[in-house]
């Protein structure tokens, strides 16, 4: 049974780390974890069981209350008792709508487990497939939650067999997630079982839950749920299976202790040498070990400014305490250390390792960032983004007084969420907000408007260049003549570009990881060697040139007209990507006033534009993954909106009465999407988008998109032409 504690007492329970849980609750939209969690809160005495399932008390924001959907992830500390041994189990409630994926895979990064819901009637939907996998990539536990089995009953009147037996299927599918997306070594060993209650099933919103060791030890059939509800016994129900003590103890049961955890966690999320004493003390994740921890969160507190919330790996942090912020190469002084009841935030004073701290006092802190004692240690995994920023809009204050106030609320919105990109358009002056989707947009443009008056653009889509071909070197003088570069691009390898894109390969990194990675990816030692530059946008500048001087002194100035063609390519001054230059000759003028950052930087950007014009560019656009359910005599209405979007339907499933049709179509096609799926349904669809893959705009429109590409930077109607980049000897 649950119940709510003073923080003194659950200090005192955290001293045993055998009694502690890191779990969060991750699903598709809609499907029921924030009312779960509220179950959760009201029985450990956080809110009033009256309130559960009404009062989404982990939804404390106010745009969060309106629109009935979580966008921020969540912590809170709970209380657990069974079997005499009282457990504390930090809680994280993370968003479902895939716009806030982000922050679900950040929160990832504290956790060992996870409880993973499920809409009884809809099943497995594609974010409760992507959330899964985020989180076996991350070697977090999954268990299962099947909710709203109120449907089965009141809606499609199933008896007790058939209502097992869709609950069944549900099961099967998600163990087939678990079969798809586990490493070889936890795929059998973290697949779900009714049989071993690492299933449960319930009710979120009427706040009662089974699994079978409740059943055993309380009695309780599926015959008894239908009664609850055919015979009016619900609160007989809800008192004899509380939805707490079948979920919490489901947590327990199979989720790890973060000492067992962090032995298999280490080696995926630290690249580190595990035999070092920061290894041996990370794998060990005892409180006398230095201080190590990662910042999963950054929440700005109006009172008492930024907090930095993360998972403390070894090692204790206490008030007053002196840490280095290693990404950062900066020190920083803890002010206080918090943990969080609900909303509330609790001083303690000192956390011990395998806890989830809240420290105040890091204002250079940033989601992410390694925390240590120690100075030059190898910092934890970067997390890897399943989408990036697709969407944009310009934005300026209503009144121009008001700028730095606009400037300083970016700075904020930006610290609570890396994914939200801000930078200022140098042709317009405009400044650019780039978000997931329209939704992570329109949230962060009421969080603004809250504080300053702004005037805001329609959304638009962000679009990316790349290389479609190869291309022989191309040469480009310097602005006063006398040096020559000559410069080849091709398409680079898709394994590379990702690991690039995902910050797996980075100038960062430790040398010895990139080549085994590069390695693997099919390049030989020589090429690993001749790398003179990674970007992060999945592209790489390699030195191709043999016995010619004044290279690695002008490798900086080389670098630098790479990386600003990088940002801006030759069609429309979008990021290009996937793209592989070799350097593959150098003609300097011996003199170094002569050869300098004003002559090289140029000369290496016109030669880098020159090899794209010359090899060819295509432009991509964002692709989204729909999925739309509606009444199966609708489906042909919505195969005909996604073919008149320019998208197209990749499969169609039964469930019930409904049809759920999988298909796709571009991002730039969706913004009237609600209306035209409105007017062809009568309001009777429900759909979700994600996104899926960068494709290169049709044959067909491409000149009007770079023409109104071009039009809206500014730039001249016509892209320019080769002869603008390539000297002749």
């Amino acid at each position: 049974m649950a119940k709510f504690k003073s923080t003194q007492e659950v200090m005192k329970i955290i001293k045993n780390k055998k009694n502690i849980r890191n779990f969060g609750v991750i699903a598709h939209v809609d499907h029921g974890k924030t009312t779960m969690s509220d179950s959760l809160l009201a029985y450990s005495g956080i809110i009033a069981p009256s309130a559960a399932g009404k009062a989404l008390a982990m939804d404390f924001d106010k745009e969060e209350q309106a629109r009935g959907i979580t966008i921020y992830q969540a912590n809170v500390t709970l209380l657990f008792t069974q079997k005499d041994q009282e457990y504390v189990i930090n809680m994280i409630d993370t968003p479902g709508h895939v716009d806030f994926s982000g922050r679900v895979i950040r929160s990832l990064r504290a956790i060992d487990g996870a409880v993973v819901v499920c809409d009884a009637v809809e099943g497995i939907m594609t974010q409760t497939e992507t959330v899964t996998r985020m989180a076996l990539e991350e070697r977090v536990r999954p268990v299962l939650f099947i909710n709203k089995v109120d449907r089965l009953i009141k809606e499609l009147r199933l008896t007790p067999e058939k209502m097992q037996a869709q609950l069944a299927d549900v099961v099967s599918a998600f163990n087939q997630l678990i079969d798809t997306y586990a490493e070889p070594e936890y795929k059998e060993k973290w697949k779900v079982s009714i049989q071993n209650a690492s299933v449960t099933f319930g009710s979120a919103k009427d706040r009662w839950a089974i699994n079978t060791d409740l059943m055993k030890e309380r009695g309780i059939t599926f015959k008894d749920v239908i009664d609850a509800y055919t015979s009016e016994k619900l609160p007989e129900l809800v008192e004899k299976a509380p939805l707490a003590d079948a979920v919490l103890g489901m947590v327990v049961k199979h989720h790890p202790p973060p000492q067992d955890a962090v032995k298999y966690r280490i080696p995926q999320i630290w690249k580190g040498d595990l035999n070092s004493d920061v290894g041996k003390a990370l794998l060990a994740g005892e409180d006398d070990g230095p201080t190590i921890m990662m910042v999963v969160n950054m929440v700005i507190d109006p009172a008492a400014g930024p907090i930095a919330i993360g998972r403390l790996f070894s090692g204790t942090i206490k008030d007053g305490q002196t840490i280095n912020i290693i990404d950062e190469k900066r020190e920083g002084r803890v002010q206080s250390v918090n943990f969080f009841m609900g909303n509330q935030r609790e001083q303690v004073g000192e956390l011990g390792a395998g806890n989830i701290p809240a420290l105040l006092g890091l204002t250079e802190c940033r989601a992410g960032n390694t925390l240590s004692s120690i100075k030059d240690i190898q910092m934890f995994e970067g997390v890897k983004y399943v989408s990036e920023p697709v969407v944009q809009v310009a934005i300026e204050p209503k009144h121009p007084k008001d700028l730095p106030k606009l400037v300083e609320i970016l700075r904020q919105l930006t610290i609570e969420d890396p994914n939200l990109i801000v930078k200022i358009d140098e042709e317009s002056g405009e400044t650019i907000v780039a978000g997931m989707g329209v939704l992570h947009l329109d949230v962060a443009n009421h969080r603004i408007q809250e504080k300053c008056e702004i005037i805001t653009s329609e959304p638009l889509i962000n679009y990316r260049e790349t290389v479609k071909g190869g291309c022989e070197p191309v040469m480009a003088k310097s602005p006063n003549r006398h040096n020559k570069i000559f410069m080849r691009v091709e398409p680079l390898e898709p394994a590379i570009a990702h690991m690039l894109r995902t910050g797996e390969i980075s100038d960062m990194k430790n040398k010895d990881i990139v080549s085994d990675l590069l390695k693997g990816a099919g390049w030989d030692t020589d090429t690993i060697k001749r790398v003179m530059k990674f970007d992060s946008r999945g592209n790489v500048l390699i030195n191709g040139t043999k016995g010619v001087q004044f290279v690695n002194e002008s490798t900086d100035s080389l670098n630098s007209g790479f990386e600003d063609v990088m940002k801006e390519g030759p069609l429309c001054k979008e990021q290009m990507r996937d793209c592989k230059f070799i350097f593959t000759h150098f003609v300097p003028h011996e003199d170094t006033a002569h050869r300098g950052l004003s002559q090289l930087g140029p000369a290496s950007r016109r030669a880098c534009m020159g090899a794209l014009l010359t090899a060819g560019t295509a432009v991509l656009e964002p692709t989204l993954a729909i999925e739309v359910r509606v009444p199966t005599d609708l489906v042909g209405n919505v195969a005909t909106i996604l073919s008149g979007k320019r998208g197209k339907v990749l499969d169609m499933q039964q469930k019930g009465a409904s049809s759920i049709i999988i298909g796709e179509l571009p991002a730039s096609e969706t913004f009237t999407l609600s209306e035209a799926m409105r007017g062809q349904t009568a309001g009777r669809a429900t759909w979700n988008t994600s996104f899926k893959a960068w494709t290169e705009v049709p044959k067909s429109i491409l000149a009007t998109a770079v023409a109104d590409i071009r039009k809206r930077k500014g730039l001249a109607p016509d892209p320019p032409g080769i002869s603008e980049y390539i000297d002749k000897e």
